[in-house]
Formats: C-alpha cells, structure tokens, sequence
C-alpha cells in the first residue's frame, strides 16, 4: 500500500481535500487586490484594509488541502500509470510547499504595512528580497504546481478513470492563472472558475469511488484484524 493509496482509503478526505483547496482559492483570488507597482504602492495597497489580508491567509491556508487534492489525484491516475501519478503528485506537492513559503512571506508583507513611518525601509527590504535567493521557493511553487499539475491532469485523460473535461479544465486553469494574467485582470476569476468546476468533479468521483459494501467489507477485515491481534 503506497502513500498515494491512503486519499482512496479516506474518500471523504479526499473530497474534503479537493473541495477545501477550491474553496480557499476563490476566497483568495476574488479578494485580492491590484497589487501591481513598486514595493512602496505594494504596502500601501496591502494597508488599504482587511480584504488583502483575508486573501493573503486563505492563499496560505489553501496549500494543506491543495496537497490532500494532489495525492487524491495521484491516486487516481496511479492505478493505471503508476509514474504519471507518482511524479505527478511529487511535483505538484512541491509546488505546494513553494507557495507556502511565498503565502509566510506575504504575511509578513502584511506586518510591514502596517507601519507606515518604515515603509520606505522595507519597501527596499521586499526589493533585495525579490532578488534573492529567497526567491527559488516561488519558483519552486510556479514550477512544481504547473509542471505537476499537468502530469496528473494528462494521466487523467490517458486513465480515463474520470469524464474527459477534467484534465482540458485543468489545462484551462494552468494557461489562464500563470500566463492569462498578464492579458486581462480578469483571468484569474475565470482560472479559479476552470478549477472549481475540475476539482468539484474529481471530488464527486473520488467520494463515490468506494461502495459501501466495500466499505462494510474493509470495516469487517479490519475488526477480524484487530480482534486476531
């Protein structure tokens, strides 16, 4: 039994997991603001009110489910290509920690606008950051989630063990999040909109996967099991 199996013992967790990772990322994207200019405009903006801050932790937050999402999806696709949905998931995984270590930073963004007499100081502060090495986990992050995602979203259309749409919604939010951006301020509503309608399916599939008989047929080896211990 591999560690990607354990999404298809808990199918509800999984479904949670897919759901929740949804869920946190509509809240962070509908709420958060035009962050484009220099550091200084960028504290500024962060200052304006709590709406900034409400996305910056649901950013964070979202990245625990988003990683229970990517094992249920490996799981998935592993039990028809195994390595599609082993690297798959490690990559989308490190994705994950990436932009966790990018949402810490963001908090702490949020620490320094509050405290308008320094913003100038830590507006240069946020600028060496930007350039260094600190910067190689929001690579990570980009890299990890897109490269990832990807993987399991072809293994999804190669396995077909879900409708067809799925892994094209994926594609859909992968192309709109990390290039539609640069178009239109709009594309990120749309990304999370493909992602939504993608994991609300694999969710439904996922929580539906296991039969209750099934269900009633692990639940009795296991008592048997445990009574023989």
């Amino acid at each position: 039994m591999t560690l990607l199996a354990t999404p298809v013992r808990h199918p509800r967790l999984a479904a949670a997991g897919l759901l929740a990772a949804f869920g946190l990322s509509a809240v962070s994207v509908f709420l958060q603001p035009d962050l484009a200019g220099d550091p200084d405009q960028t504290l500024a903006t962060l200052a304006s009110g709590p709406l900034p801050a409400v996305s910056a932790v649901t950013f964070l937050l979202a990245q625990l489910p988003f990683i229970v999402a990517y094992l249920a999806i490996g799981a998935l696709v592993e039990t028809r290509h195994r390595r599609l949905g082993l690297w798959g998931t490690c990559l989308a995984v490190l994705g994950a920690f990436g932009h966790t270590v990018f949402g810490g930073m963001s908090l702490l963004y949020l620490v320094m606008a509050q405290d308008p007499a320094d913003r100038t100081l830590y507006a240069t502060l946020i600028t060496d950051i930007q350039s260094s090495p600190v910067m190689l986990f929001s690579l990570a992050g980009l890299a990890g989630t897109v490269i990832g995602m990807l993987t399991l979203s072809v293994g999804l259309l190669r396995s077909k063990v879900v409708t067809r749409w799925v892994a094209p919604a994926l594609w859909a939010f992968l192309l709109l999040e990390f290039v539609g951006g640069n178009i239109s301020k709009y594309a990120g509503y749309l990304a999370v909109l493909c992602l939504g309608g993608a994991f609300t399916a694999l969710a439904a599939h996922v929580a539906g996967s296991v039969k209750p008989t099934e269900q009633s047929a692990t639940t009795t080896a296991l008592g048997t099991a445990s009574q023989s211990a």
